[in-house]
């Protein structure tokens, strides 16, 4: 059986990263941050850890660890939601000062 075109990159990709991904509470984290938050925060922070539903986010200044922390609430609902498992009960926010 031959195939009509060639099979995009993207899907071969998609299902490799799948496959190698750690199954870690961070990693889904990870992976649902940007979809949850947008682009804008997804550029200015990060989750760096996670540790018993527990979420540090590493903030590129302090104006952005307070915002988000103002935020956590709602935050924590859209990464349950996208993530479509309650993996976050709180958001530790952090300044890393590279911004």
């Amino acid at each position: 059986m031959r195939r009509a075109a060639p099979r995009p990159l993207a899907l071969a990709l998609s299902a490799v990263r799948a496959r190698i991904q750690p199954a870690t509470p961070l990693a889904a984290v990870q992976r649902a941050w940007p979809d949850a938050v947008g682009d804008a925060v997804a550029r200015e922070a990060q989750p760096v850890s996670e540790r018993a539903g527990v979420v540090t986010v590493a903030c590129r200044s302090a104006g952005w660890a307070q915002e988000l922390d103002l935020m956590a609430p709602d935050l924590i609902e859209r990464l349950n939601q996208v993530a479509g498992t309650p993996l976050v009960r709180s958001l530790r926010c952090t300044a890393t000062g590279a911004g």
